[in-house]
């Protein structure tokens, strides 16, 4: 005869059973609304002692990622996209500063945002902010220069930010340095301001206007020691060394001032700089990469016949080959000839050209001066007043972005 559990006892077996199974049904619930919501690229598997451990999966680089073997990315022309750019807008960008939404500032046109970078015989990636961000997981990424050094940062935050939820990333401003952290990633991305890059009279982050400039040609370690351990850097110096022939600067003594072309000032201020890069740098761990100048538009007589204008007006990048004063063929010599004896591999961000064509793409009258957006009687002026260093957003810094991604992807790739 067959004796039935009580009451009592086949309660002892339900109660248990059903909890255990409104725990596994609550859990399961969470895994796949973390899978719906993540943004990582992250699969969930069951452990036996209980609870999922997730298993991050690696970034995929597909075949139409690639950039080919012996293709220059930094060769090439603006072809007008104004379906897959700009990539971000100034209004999904809130943390734009004032001094490049032109369009916000009063700029009638905003065709400047609609140019992409095809070089010849290959493609660019798309630039993809959520592998970018898995790339940089548990890693810093600082932007290092002078204010158009601060517009690239600008646009590699507005690249990534709106994919990020809110709550979960944040931009601190802790002068000298800016700093972006997206928190799942534990990544960030951050900005210093060195517009020499040794040290000088204009290191303070805003207060650095000054009449009589100074450079400190042998020493750096103010600014190094912000650098240090920093998993990727990209370094910048040039418009601040032009405002005239010579410079000020002390070396060894700091007493002994004296004036030294410029040239050869920023030669000495490279082997400074580079000096530090081989004695500091962890090649396994970290990634250096200087970047070219950033090209200035101050005189129209050079791409067209002039009037005395300058970047005003223009609406257009330049068609066919151009290269404008506003570039120092000597700096640039002076770069490669440093970087080519350091034993560090430092890559090279070769900016220049692309960026000499876009003679549109500059701020012009609607930027700020001094902190504050030019008066109408100052707009009314633009041969005086018209900004062609600095540059709008979106725009021409986007690109220089695009092409760091793209490197960046590669060295993913073949890691």
């Amino acid at each position: 005869m067959t004796i039935l559990p009580s009451t009592d006892r086949r309660n002892q077996f339900i109660f248990p059973a059903a909890l255990v199974s409104l725990l596994f049904i609550a859990s399961l619930r969470i895994v796949l609304e973390n899978l719906k919501n993540s943004h990582h690229n992250r699969s969930f598997f069951w452990q036996p002692g209980g609870g999922y451990r997730v298993v991050r999966q690696p970034v995929r680089v597909s075949n139409d990622e690639i950039i080919e073997k012996g293709c220059n990315i930094f060769e090439g022309k603006w072809v007008w996209d104004n379906v897959s750019h700009p990539l971000y807008t100034e209004e999904s960008c809130p943390l734009l500063v004032k001094q490049v939404t032109c369009l916000k500032n009063g700029r009638p046109d905003s065709y400047y945002q609609n140019w992409k970078w095809q070089p010849d015989g290959c493609n660019l990636p798309r630039f993809n902010a959520l592998k970018l961000l898995e790339i940089l997981r548990d890693k810093r990424l600082m932007f290092v220069g002078d204010s158009v050094q601060r517009g690239m940062f600008d646009s590699m935050v507005c690249l990534v930010q709106s994919v990020i939820p809110e709550g979960k990333k944040s931009l601190k401003r802790v002068p000298p340095r800016k700093i972006f952290r997206a928190e799942e990633y534990n990544a960030s991305i951050e900005y210093y301001w060195a517009p020499f890059l040794v040290e000088s009279i204009s290191d303070h982050a805003t207060n650095h206007t000054v009449l009589k400039r100074l450079v400190r040609l042998d020493s750096i370690s103010n600014h190094s020691k912000q650098w240090e351990g920093v998993d990727i850097l990209v370094f910048e110096s040039y418009v601040w060394w032009m405002y005239k022939p010579t410079i000020n600067a002390t070396y060894g003594n700091l007493k002994n001032v004296q004036e030294y072309n410029v040239t050869k000032a920023y030669r000495i201020a490279m082997e400074t700089w580079a000096n530090w890069i081989e004695t500091s740098i962890n090649t396994h761990d970290q990634k250096v990469f200087f970047m070219t100048m950033s090209p200035t538009h101050l005189w129209n007589w050079e791409w067209k016949t002039g009037d005395g204008g300058n970047c005003f007006g223009e609406s257009q990048p330049i068609q066919g080959p151009y290269w404008g004063t506003g570039s120092n063929l000597d700096i640039m010599g002076i770069v490669k000839d440093v970087l080519g004896r350091l034993r560090v591999n430092v890559r090279v961000l070769n900016i220049t050209q692309l960026s000499e064509y876009r003679k549109d793409g500059h701020a012009s009258i609607y930027g700020e001066r001094k902190g504050k957006l030019l008066t109408k009687e100052q707009r009314s002026d633009p041969k005086n007043f018209a900004d062609c260093i600095h540059w709008c957003l979106p725009g021409v810094p986007d690109t220089w972005n695009e092409i760091l991604y793209a490197v960046l992807l590669q060295d993913y790739r073949k890691f």
